[in-house]
């Protein structure tokens, strides 16, 4: 193929003498008719129809061949833009398919985080149903040790008051020997008479 260059200054030239044509064929006319001779207009006539029909051939010719060479520009364009195309679409198939493996990647991630979720939320939810049990549990237990504690107390209580009872019949109780044993000691000394 041609450089655009060189078609240009292919162009010039056959437009150059295509131009160069048609002055000779004046040139000559004119020369005819200066002449004044009939044979020699008659001659300049003809030879002017045919060189203006050579010019006009050469630039019917270029003119073909400027369309040839655009037809055949707009060809390869047309053709360069298909491969282009092609690349385009199969970098487009290749992206649509990452991008779509990519999503079915995140979207299965997704699914096994919201199952994971799940499960955490029911592992929670038996976590606080248990924390909640064990709390009634401890404040039942608790309640307990205070009614225990209060028994206790009483149960304490009532074991000083016997303690303290205790003591007193102790003491009692020596008290009791002590009398006792005067009065034994009393009853077995000899009676004395009264004067």
């Amino acid at each position: 193929m041609a450089s655009p260059n060189a078609r240009r200054r292919q162009r010039s030239t056959r437009l150059t003498v295509a131009v160069a044509l048609i002055m000779i064929a004046t040139l000559i006319v004119a020369g005819a008719a200066i002449g004044g001779s009939f044979l020699l207009t008659a001659v300049a006539g003809a030879g002017a129809v045919l060189l203006g029909a050579t010019a006009t051939k050469i630039t019917h010719s270029e003119l073909m061949q400027s369309r040839v060479d655009a037809a055949r520009d707009r060809a390869e364009q047309a053709q360069a833009y298909r491969v282009l195309t092609d690349q385009r679409t199969a970098e487009t198939e290749a992206f649509t398919a990452t991008m779509t493996e990519r999503i079915a990647d995140r979207q299965k991630l997704i699914h096994e985080l919201e199952g994971q979720l799940s499960v955490m939320h029911r592992r929670v939810a038996e976590t606080t149903l248990k924390l909640g049990t064990e709390a009634r549990r401890a404040d039942q237990a608790e309640s307990r040790l205070v009614e225990e504690g209060a028994k206790l107390e009483e149960a304490e209580q009532r074991a000083a008051e016997a303690i303290v009872l205790a003591a007193e019949l102790e003491q009692e109780i020596v008290d009791l020997k002590a009398e006792l044993t005067a009065w034994e000691t009393s009853a077995s000394m000899p009676l004395r008479k009264h004067a």
